[in-house]
């Protein structure tokens, strides 16, 4: 293969670390910062919403969205999210991932900000309103995972590709943390300017008209870092893999990738015409060949992505309701609407803090050295102990709080030192040029299936078994221990399909997803 490669995708492949590798981090990771920030902001201000728009005169106990409305909020971005990840993954390979690539970003920057201005004059018009920006905001958000994966594999090269890539998607924890961080500042802000009685000494005053303000600067702040990344994304080139294998301008990609390396390279036309004509540059997505190739590779990176994020986004959105029920958040009766949002905030950011952050920058560091398959095994082995660890003697840890915050935490840092990171890195290099975005779509589209599947199950299932217990609306579920016991048995099948995904570490795009440059495309001309 080796001698038929392109001169100027070996030399992506071999080049040392440079700066532009760094910015390139950094333009596509504030995507993902922004990504997580929007997706898992709305769980820091979903109680207050309940009080704001919800809450009945004489109730016992703040009001809290129905059902509906609150698995629409929730869920409305991820169903977005999905259709965005196959949409611009099937653009991303027909377009090229820089045309497609700034549009995504304008999407998301549009969306949160419109998501703060969500109007109407009953709660049921502001909720609709909220939910129809966030679904295009999920639109955007979907397009960012499949265009910036393929982008960062592309350009990074073969020794810590896996690094690179896991860089971009460490982002979405510093956006979990920040989202926190936020909402921390501004509850406080305006918790010591309109400082009010709990609900339990006051229910009328226990929330200030201004708290409206709260939850709509809260989920506009994602805008932010991603308007300060539009003018260098636009501003990239196309990769080189794209436009030498896909739109086949040789001329093009020499030019392009020479401006970035600062080195002048031949544009090998005669080469990009062979390559083109060989069997393993021919066959398409629907072929039987793509399913002897690299169906049990789509299957496996489908699969393990669908299982992890149902786990992963349970576990995330919902974070509240389990701290809450074992008393790490007070109960609602006993705060005031400010104070809540400020309790629920300062105990996600602890755990982002302590788990979340380090265990995506873990697997950055040791990506390349472990290589993807072990880490990926490693994380659900050790997701699957810790969540029976908590599920299994769950009334204990309703005493020893301390002991259950670290096993709680314990399944975010193998989460994400695991397969969170790595079924977003393998999808980037396992899959043929032309189809590489597209298949990183699909994969990651079935991980949102299971998101949806985590965000609305989750949140009926892990209600009281008892119905004087259950949240307004709720019918009663299963409990959130027997809840947990079911995650835990998914994150064991996890390890099993684990099993169908092949490591990628050390080899060049080009050898991971099996386009050989050498004896099929010399079969194919013999023919």
């Amino acid at each position: 293969m080796a001698r038929d490669q392109l001169q100027v995708l070996n030399a992506l492949d071999v080049a040392k670390t440079q700066l532009y590798h760094f910015t390139t981090i950094v333009i596509a990771g504030m995507g993902f910062f922004t990504d997580a920030y929007d997706l898992f902001s709305i769980s820091l201000v979903a109680k207050l919403l309940g009080r704001l728009y919800y809450t009945k005169a004489g109730a016992p106990k703040p009001g809290v969205l129905p059902p509906s409305v609150s698995s629409s909020v929730t869920g409305v971005a991820l169903v977005g999210t999905l259709i965005g990840q196959l949409f611009f993954g099937w653009l991303g390979d027909k377009m090229g991932r820089k045309k497609v690539y700034g549009l995504t970003l304008l999407i998301m920057i549009v969306c949160s900000i419109a998501s703060g201005f969500s109007f109407g004059h009953t709660p049921k018009g502001v909720m609709a309103s909220l939910c129809f920006f966030r679904f295009w905001l999920g639109f955007g958000i979907g397009g960012d995972y499949p265009l910036s994966a393929t982008i960062m594999a592309e350009y990074a090269n073969k020794k810590t590709r896996g690094a690179f890539i896991a860089a971009v998607f460490a982002m979405q924890g510093m956006g979990i943390l920040f989202s926190g961080i936020i909402s921390l500042i501004v509850s406080s802000a305006f918790d010591r300017k309109f400082h009010r009685p709990t609900y339990e000494q006051n229910p009328a005053l226990s929330t200030p008209p201004e708290a409206d303000y709260v939850w709509r600067i809260v989920l506009m702040f994602g805008a932010l870092p991603a308007a300060l990344t539009f003018y260098w994304r636009m501003k990239m080139p196309e990769t080189a893999r794209y436009t030498a294998l896909v739109a086949k301008n040789a001329k093009q990609a020499a030019t392009d990738m020479g401006k970035v390396l600062n080195v002048e390279f031949e544009a090998e036309e005669e080469k990009v015409e062979k390559i083109s004509r060989g069997k393993a540059n021919s066959f398409g997505l629907f072929s039987k060949e793509f399913l002897r190739r690299h169906g049990l590779h789509l299957f496996g990176t489908t699969s393990t992505w669908f299982l992890l994020d149902i786990v992963f986004y349970s576990q995330n959105l919902f974070q509240k309701d389990v701290l809450s029920a074992i008393g790490w958040i007070p109960p609602a009766k006993t705060m005031s609407g400010l104070h809540e949002v400020f309790r629920i905030a300062k105990a996600q950011t602890l755990i982002a803090l302590c788990s979340t952050v380090p265990g995506y920058w873990f697997t950055v560091a040791f990506i390349d050295i472990m290589g993807r398959f072990a880490i990926q095994l490693m994380g659900f082995f050790f997701m699957t102990v810790f969540m029976f660890g908590i599920a299994l003697p769950y009334d204990h840890w309703k005493t020893h709080h301390l002991g259950f915050v670290i096993m709680y935490a314990l399944t975010f840092f193998f989460a994400n030192f695991g397969p969170n990171a790595t079924t977003f890195v393998v999808p980037a290099e396992i899959f043929p040029a032309r189809l590489r975005s597209t298949c990183h779509g699909i994969s990651a589209a079935a991980g949102k299936a299971g998101a949806i599947i985590g965000a609305y199950g989750f949140l009926y299932a892990a209600q009281n078994q008892d119905k004087a217990k259950t949240d307004a609306g709720y019918p009663p579920g299963i409990g959130i221990k027997n809840a947990l016991i079911i995650l835990g048995c998914i994150n064991a099948l996890g390890m099993i399909c684990t099993f169908a995904v092949p490591e990628s570490n050390g080899k060049s795009l080009e050898e991971a997803s099996q386009e050989t440059f050498g004896d099929d495309d010399n079969e194919a001309e013999e023919a």
